[in-house]
């Protein structure tokens, strides 16, 4: 075995009883050995079953504070200690376990070493993930205050654009030409598309930093509140929207307000040219609901099925179908945050099934 230019520190916990010396010189000429009689930091705690049960509450509470880092602890377990400790199932208990592998005395040292170095990696690679986990989580957030600052910044010069576009129809009206009122037309209605999307990129990134916390949210009263929302169109649309009893799941009733919102507003919006008629529906599957909104339109071809969940992309030009291209992307996003996943099931001319999974609460569990 070779000598590392920084090696792991393990802490010797046992006593004299316990051949404290013998042990800690095994160890000297590969590891960093800290012989402490009280909990210091370490990479690794070796204690045998004489000196266990004096550090057990320490060592428990060390291993649930640095969770999720892995935190190993290793027992040497001696023949003649008329307490012998088991090795935890760990089914019995959610992790981190308290002792992670159990070493019989006498010490085989090639094994015991096998077995410590086996559980350094592990700690190291907790420790690189925690480290990476880090770094993505700080560009997560600064990307969500670019996409705030950029978003909420171009506001105010496109309200300003639009504004004086609005002023050149009203004015001049009577001295444009038909050419230069379709150009007019053309140039007042991107910057209400771009206001729109600016919007939308703002809902977006909100997401997760303005989220209200996850609670027991009724679907069935906030599928009830994105239907007053429709109102409108429902009724343009002559649409007939139908709705199982739906459960009461972890989540945040504003956000699944929109993604009702996002999602029957498209089955309105494609459903060809027959009234849609809309189905809501909800099923249990495993610690989850399934929620599916159905509906009897044009369809989505299956090469095209994971796109539309992506930022700015739409399958329809703007003059065939107006919208932003954010409302399934804002969808996925938020029922990301709920730990769910979304998806649709279509051919390309038999009308879609969104569905989308959500948390079920604790008291339902199976």
């Amino acid at each position: 075995m070779s000598r590392n230019d920084q090696r792991n520190t393990i802490q010797l916990l046992i006593n004299e009883e316990g051949n404290r010396a013998a042990v800690r010189e095994l160890l000297t000429d590969y590891y960093e050995v800290e012989t402490d009689s009280s909990l210091v930091e370490a990479d690794l705690y070796l204690v045998d079953d004489y000196s266990f049960h004096d550090y057990h509450s320490a060592l428990r509470e060390h291993v649930d504070e640095s969770d999720p880092v892995f935190c190993p602890v290793v027992l040497v377990r001696r023949d003649d200690d008329p307490h012998r400790v088991p090795l935890p199932n760990p089914d019995e208990r959610d992790p981190p376990l308290l002792v992670d592998d159990i070493v019989e005395a006498p010490i085989d040292r090639t094994l015991l070493f096998r077995r410590l170095n086996t559980l350094l990696v592990r700690r190291s690679q907790s420790q690189e993930l925690m480290h990476y986990i880090s770094k993505l989580e700080e560009s997560n957030r600064s990307l969500e205050q670019f996409a705030y600052a950029a978003s909420h910044d171009l506001q105010e010069p496109l309200r300003m654009v639009s504004s004086y576009l609005q002023l050149i129809d009203q004015r001049y009206e009577d001295e444009i030409d038909e050419e230069g009122q379709e150009f007019l037309s053309y140039a007042i209605d991107g910057a209400n598309r771009m206001r729109d999307m600016i919007e939308g990129l703002l809902e977006y990134s909100r997401v997760d930093t303005r989220g209200s916390p996850l609670e027991p949210t009724d679907l069935g009263a906030v599928l009830d509140e994105a239907l007053a929302d429709l109102r409108m169109k429902i009724s343009e649309h002559d649409a007939e929207i139908e709705a199982e009893p739906l459960p009461t799941v972890l989540g945040d009733d504003d956000q699944l307000r929109q993604v009702f919102q996002n999602l029957l507003n498209n089955a309105i919006e494609y459903s060809g040219d027959e009234p849609p008629r809309i189905w809501v529906s909800a099923r249990r599957e495993g610690r989850q609901w399934r929620i599916d909104v159905s509906d009897d339109g044009a369809g989505i071809d299956p090469e095209d099925q994971d796109r539309i969940f992506e930022l700015f992309q739409r399958l329809h030009s703007h003059k065939e179908h107006a919208g932003s291209g954010i409302g399934l992307a804002l969808c996925k996003r938020i029922v990301e945050r709920h730990d769910g996943r979304i998806w649709v099931d279509s051919g390309s001319s038999s009308g879609a099934t969104f569905s989308f999974t959500l948390p079920a609460l604790d008291t339902q569990q199976d």
